[in-house]
């Protein structure tokens, strides 16, 4: 039986590194918040150097964010991989409500509390999340058996996405989530 490659020493330090990096700047934005950090403090809480850093994550948003490509593989994974019979909707309504229901948890209460009371946080965090939408656009018209470049496709993904954004910050995201995608589904009813 093969798996996938056991990554080799070097590959093993990167990603310790880079992991290092990221929970330290993590708990030193939650302590003392993310405008009263440096980069520089990060980089010696990780005993590394700036430019070490700064090969890890380019920007000092991107210390915050560093699991980004794990949600773009998901997003394609509930299209890719939905059950027999589930419409790509229901599988993007499906995946949003699952992370609207992560989101709201204790555990991450203080990451949240983070992004959204730093301007440049909360802006950084809706730019990677609606830069999905190509590579979205493109599993949704893969399932559908419509070109790459389907500009239906890419309008379901554009609004799944951005119906994730309104989900965020609303009272009730299970009902904003709800509203958007029967919407999608079925239309605008005037």
């Amino acid at each position: 039986m093969t798996g996938a490659p056991v990554p080799g020493r070097r590959e093993r330090k990167k990603a310790a590194t880079r992991q290092a990096l990221a929970d330290a700047a993590l708990r030193m934005f939650l302590d003392r918040g993310y405008d009263q950090v440096t980069v520089r403090e990060i980089a010696d809480a990780a005993d590394v150097s700036t430019t070490t850093l700064m090969k890890h994550f380019p920007t000092k948003e991107a210390l915050v964010f560093d699991r980004e490509p794990d949600v773009e593989e998901a997003l394609v994974a509930a299209v890719r991989d939905r059950p027999a019979g589930t419409s790509v909707l229901a599988a993007l309504r499906e995946y949003a409500r699952e992370q609207a229901k992560f989101r709201s948890g204790t555990e991450i209460a203080e990451f949240r509390t983070l992004v959204r009371g730093t301007p440049a946080l909360h802006d950084y965090w809706h730019k990677m999340w609606m830069g999905h939408e190509h590579t979205l656009s493109r599993a949704i018209a893969s399932a559908a058996g419509a070109p790459e470049n389907d500009p239906k496709c890419a309008a379901i993904a554009h609004f799944a996405l951005e119906a994730a954004v309104l989900a965020d910050g609303a009272e009730d995201p299970y009902g904003v989530l709800d509203a958007a995608f029967d919407i999608l589904e079925n239309g605008w009813p005037n």
